[in-house]
């Protein structure tokens, strides 16, 4: 993301923040952290998360209408949450409201096409399709860059855990038949755009 568009000394907007795990990270850089959250009991957790911190904030509310005045974000942010591809118009188009000129949007979703995550995901939602989500990037001026990673576990009752919490219990009991070991290899997208 950095070598898109720095949010050093930016106005950052976690889109979805959850608990608020990224708005630290952001704030050690930033001039300015607002996470958004649809969920007030997650919204709680992240001002705990980020409480003493000078420079964020946190504030209950949805993609489709963010709690931020017109063109005063630098960078969104978005990892897992809200945009996910067709049906998000109403959200992309609140970022078109809220970006500054030279800022930047980042979207982090799962890239089903490849990785034993990636082939678990689509085994597990058969209706996604991968191109369309493409398509529709493209068609929005986004562009990818595509991510190797991997989850590494200490044991295997911790990655147990994690893919009971991922999948409906038949796949994960599957899913943990097809993995010896306590590695998965994941591969991601980061979508971008520039404003």
């Amino acid at each position: 993301m950095r070598a898109v568009r720095s949010w050093d000394g930016a106005t950052v907007l976690d889109i979805g923040c959850g608990t608020g795990f990224h708005l630290p990270r952001f704030a050690r850089t930033a001039a300015k952290v607002l996470g958004v959250e649809p969920h007030e009991a997650l919204a709680t957790a992240a001002r705990r998360r980020v409480a003493g911190t000078p420079g964020v904030a946190v504030r209950v509310g949805a993609a489709q209408a963010l709690p931020v005045p017109p063109a005063s974000v630098d960078v969104a942010h978005a990892r897992w949450a809200y945009f996910f591809g067709p049906g998000c118009e109403p959200g992309l188009a609140e970022l078109d409201r809220v970006m500054r000129r030279g800022g930047a949007a980042f979207v982090i979703d799962n890239d089903a096409t490849r990785s034993t995550f990636g082939s678990w995901f689509r085994r597990w939602l058969r209706s996604y399709d991968p191109a369309a989500v493409e398509r529709f990037w493209t068609r929005h001026g986004f562009s990818r860059t595509a991510i190797d990673m991997s989850w590494r576990f200490a044991d295997r009752a911790a990655l147990e855990a994690v893919l009971r919490i991922e999948f409906p219990e038949e796949l994960a009991t599957a899913f943990l038949g097809e993995v010896p070991g306590t590695e998965i290899d994941y591969a991601v997208n980061l979508w971008w755009r520039r404003y």
